[in-house]
């Protein structure tokens, strides 16, 4: 797949990106829910620079344990080397 494809696995919103927040609001995508202490949760989002960056660091974690890699899958709690995974 190219990045694009990949992106377009995900739904794309404004927001702030976890690790780019100096960037200002701009497309991203949930990836994670901090449920805090004080009775909230808190939404980590993605820009498309870090989902394309963490599908990498997916694809490369998957070839390592000898897995089948699945895009679209950033933020799941199922790993790339989950058992559904393998084939």
């Amino acid at each position: 797949m190219n990045h694009q494809q990949i992106l377009d696995l995900y739904q794309w919103a404004p927001g702030i990106c976890f690790q780019h927040p100096a960037r200002g609001e701009q497309a991203t995508t949930p990836v994670k829910t901090l449920h805090l202490r004080a009775g909230r949760d808190e939404e980590l989002r993605a820009c498309r620079e870090c989902v394309l960056t963490l599908e990498a660091e997916r694809a490369a974690a998957a070839d390592e344990v000898g897995v089948r890699y699945q895009p679209g899958r950033v933020g799941d709690d199922a790993s790339p080397t989950s058992e559904d995974a393998r084939r």
